[in-house]
This record gives C-alpha cells, sequence and structure tokens, in this order.
C-alpha cells in the first residue's frame, strides 16, 4: 500500500512536470499562430495572445513548484516575454499615431531588461530578479512580490490588448482613444483605468531597472581598474 503511494505521487509529479513543459511549447505556438492571424481576426489573436500569458504564469509557477528551474529555462522565458510584447506593440505602432509612442516602449522594454540580465551576470548573482541590494522600495517590491509584479505584467498586457480591439483603423489617435475609453463608470472603464495603473508602474520600474543596471555596470569596471 505504501509503495503504492509513493507510485501514484511519482507519477502525479511526473505528469505535472510533463504539463508544465508543454505549457512552454504551447505558449511559444500559440503565440505565432496569434501573431499570423492577428489583423484578419482581431477578437481570435486577443484570446489566443492572453492564452499564452497565462500559459507563461503556469510556466513559472510549475517550474517553482516542481524545483525544475534551470538557467536556460529563465532565459528562454525572458526571451519569449520580451518577444511577444515586442511584436504587440510594433502592431500597435502601425494602428496608432504618433507610433513613436510604442517604438519608445519597445525599446525601453528590451534594453532594461537586457542590461538587468547582463548586470545581473556581472554581479554573480543567479537571477536578474534578485535586487536585495537595491536601494529603491519600487524596486524591491516589484521583484521581490509575485503578486505586485503580476498585477503589473498583466495590466500592461491588458491594456495593449484592449487598445488593439478598440483600434478601428490605422489612423487612430492614441491619446483620443485613451480618454474616450476611460470616460464613465462602466466596467470597460474600470478595468482600463487599472490597466493604465499597473502599466505606469511597470514603466517606472523599467526606466528604474534601466538606471540601476547601467550603473551597476558601470561600477563594475571601476572595480575592475
Amino acid at each position: 500500500m505504501i509503495c503504492d503511494c509513493f507510485y501514484l505521487r511519482d507519477l502525479t509529479c511526473l505528469c505535472c512536470v510533463g504539463c508544465w513543459k508543454s505549457a512552454g511549447f504551447i505558449r511559444i505556438l500559440t503565440n505565432c499562430f496569434a501573431f499570423a492571424i492577428c489583423f484578419s481576426n482581431k477578437q481570435l489573436f486577443c484570446l489566443l495572445y492572453f492564452l499564452s500569458f497565462v500559459c507563461d504564469g503556469i510556466d513559472g509557477w510549475c517550474a517553482r513548484k516542481f524545483n525544475q528551474v534551470s538557467t536556460l529555462g529563465a532565459v528562454l522565458d525572458m526571451v519569449t516575454d520580451r518577444i511577444s510584447t515586442a511584436c504587440l506593440l510594433v502592431i500597435l505602432s502601425q494602428v496608432y499615431r504618433p507610433s513613436l509612442v510604442f517604438v519608445s516602449l519597445l525599446a525601453l522594454d528590451i534594453a532594461s531588461h537586457w542590461l538587468q540580465m547582463y548586470s545581473s551576470f556581472l554581479l554573480g548573482k543567479g537571477s536578474h530578479k534578485d535586487v536585495k541590494d537595491s536601494t529603491n522600495w519600487l524596486f524591491k517590491a516589484y521583484y521581490g512580490n509575485r503578486m505586485f509584479m503580476a498585477f503589473c505584467c498583466l495590466a500592461c498586457e491588458v491594456l495593449y490588448i484592449t487598445l488593439f480591439l478598440l483600434a478601428e483603423n490605422k489612423t487612430e489617435n492614441l491619446v483620443d482613444a485613451v480618454i474616450t475609453s476611460t470616460r464613465g463608470e462602466s466596467p470597460h472603464s474600470i478595468l482600463i483605468g487599472l490597466s493604465l495603473l499597473g502599466w505606469m508602474i511597470k514603466q517606472v520600474v523599467n526606466v528604474i531597472q534601466l538606471k540601476t543596471a547601467a550603473d551597476a555596470c558601470v561600477l563594475h569596471d571601476i572595480y575592475k581598474k
């Protein structure tokens, strides 16, 4: 009986690990298909893109839960995140004016995360999320509290998806679209408002991350000399 219990437990763990690995592949394939149909079927694109985002959460939770965290997995996870967000920002830059807003957000997102990864590597840290030595409270709160970070990331993706759904042509004015969508007290307006709050926090964190990582690289060069 005891052996059977251990067998069932191990079998359950193996099944969960298998599902976790499948979630990562499903996420990549879902994203590829979603972007292929983004203009022909906007609703399906948004659904698939959000599903991919959910798979990202499942992927990370399972990796930590079953002690399957790896350096390659962490890097691939970030690369997939950045590529997905970059592609969506490129699409938004094609349907909203001024398009420079989304191009700038794309540059900030990639530059801040790449520098954070590189500076963490220089300092010998095991993860770019290890910011315990930072003096900035918001930066530490973002990476130190998974629920807070999840809210900000989710808010960002929801805002971008909603903006894409609201766009009716390729000459939409971004400011007008945001103001119009936040008017009133409907559930839709509240969702946009909460998404804007999380989005703004995430952009501030990206700026802090960019500066902190750049400072770390400069200090590393100074100490080498």
